[in-house]
């Protein structure tokens, strides 16, 4: 089974997504609907969305509440890549050109608000206790991964243990939260529920750690950004922690240096010590690792398709190139 057959299996349900996407997306502010639109537009996998469909599907929710949270969960997404793009100042995100670069930082901020504050009101049209602390928890903990993150930024000392802490509350969290709603909608059992949330918290954690090893060796037309972005953001990711920790004293000091002034100047030095340690086969190793626990987590599903798209997911997740 493919992603493609992943995609052909929940177009419909996708579809019916996109129109709550559209209809959710109405302001009367006109630059509200600009800046949206703009940014749901931008492309992006909606893997976070078709996650809620899928743990619905896998426990044979039949009803129409799944939508909308699938729509929730990208606005959320939504609003945090706003606001990182203006924190990082990032010009480019998905070969366009990000919201804040077109439209200014004031704009994507406060659009991002939006998006938030409506997110807020549609879970609580579901009228579901356990949705609502589901989200609202996953909203903190991402707000708190933001600040860790932004804490850790042109810092070399920060180890992999705080490495991942951050992405496992800034990036993990919403996958987590994504996959345990499908379960809370299907009535499934407690421990069925923390099953996905397990699912959903180590697809996320290599979700992010591909994307580190992108950064280093992905195509830009591919991923959509700059080769380099993370380095020249001052970001201390992983195949960096580990090139610093494998490497001789004058690389790690090499690397310390580049994370500490950020920019594009120290890219390819960098890039050479990253490949003579071996820091991207680390960080893909360490990504399986994180897709063995996730899909052992559901092994205690019912056997269905959806299941099957669950673990081929997990299989996409590691094996992709954007």
């Amino acid at each position: 089974m493919s992603i493609e057959h992943i995609r052909s299996f929940i177009a419909q349900d996708m579809g019916t997504v996109d129109e709550v996407i559209r209809q959710k997306l109405h302001s009367h502010v006109a630059l509200i609907r600009q800046v949206s639109e703009y940014i749901i537009d931008s492309g992006g996998k909606r893997l976070r969305p078709a996650l809620v469909i899928l743990s619905a599907g896998s426990f044979g929710y039949t009803g129409q509440f799944h939508y909308n949270l699938a729509a929730v969960v990208e606005f959320i997404h939504t609003a945090t890549l706003l606001h990182d793009d203006v924190v990082d100042e990032s010009e480019m995100r998905r070969n366009k050109e990000t919201a804040n670069a077109l439209f200014g930082n004031a704009a994507s901020v406060l659009v991002g608000d939006f998006l938030y504050s409506r997110a807020f009101q549609m879970m609580v049209e579901v009228n579901n206790m356990r949705v609502m602390q589901v989200l609202a928890d996953a909203t903190n903990t991402i707000a708190e991964g933001e600040v860790l993150q932004l804490l850790n930024c042109r810092d070399p000392n920060v180890d992999e243990a705080n490495y991942l802490r951050v992405i496992r509350f800034k990036t993990a969290k919403l996958f987590e939260a994504a996959s345990r709603l499908g379960a809370v909608l299907g009535n499934a059992t407690s421990e069925q529920e923390e099953a996905m949330a397990v699912y959903g918290m180590h697809l996320g954690t290599a979700f992010q750690l591909i994307d580190d090893v992108l950064d280093y060796s992905g195509d830009n037309q591919d991923t959509g950004k700059n080769l380099g972005d993370d380095l020249a953001e001052g970001k201390p990711t992983l195949p960096l922690i580990y090139a610093m920790r494998a490497g001789t004293a004058e690389q790690a000091n090499l690397i310390r240096k580049a994370i500490v002034q950020g920019g594009t100047d120290g890219f390819q030095p960098v890039l050479d010590v990253i490949q003579q340690t071996a820091a991207l086969d680390y960080a893909r190793r360490c990504a399986q690792a994180e897709i063995e626990t996730a899909t052992a987590a559901i092994t205690l599903l019912p056997e269905s398709e959806y299941k099957e798209c669950l673990l081929q997911l997990a299989g996409f997740a590691i094996a992709r190139n954007y």
